[in-house]
């Protein structure tokens, strides 16, 4: 058994594959703008698996209050590995990405906390 797909609420499905895509550096498995549907997934050479990311319109009432309730809380809807957090932070702040903080260690490895702009909070985490 293996992951096939997860997925994770967004206010514009569309705005957030710019980010994911151009920003994040996944790559897009499907787009299709006219049905307000894409699925990205790992980058080539990451040497994970081939799961995709639905990129989840927030439009359904339960999607929305999911999204909003964890993005007012301050939670990460979602944790992605990264071989150096510090790298990635110093790569994606001079992309404009905005951080909660400066990446911080503890007992299970680095990480920090981003906004992805379309209603989540990202953790990058590395082992």
């Amino acid at each position: 058994m293996r992951l096939k797909m997860c997925s994770i609420h967004v206010k514009d499905p569309a705005a957030a594959h710019e980010f994911y895509t151009g920003i994040l550096g996944f790559e897009t498995l499907m787009a299709l703008p006219e049905h307000n549907l894409f699925i990205v997934k790992d980058p080539p050479g990451t040497g994970s698996g081939s799961a995709g990311l639905l990129l989840e319109p927030s439009d359904n009432p339960i999607g929305a209050a999911y999204m909003n309730s964890l993005h007012d809380a301050g939670i990460p809807a979602i944790v992605f590995g990264v071989p150096d957090v510090r790298a990635e932070h110093k790569r994606l702040s001079g992309q404009g990405v905005i951080f909660q903080g400066e990446p911080s260690e503890g007992p299970g490895g680095t990480s920090v906390v981003l906004d992805d702009g379309c209603g989540n909070f990202l953790q990058l985490h590395q082992d």
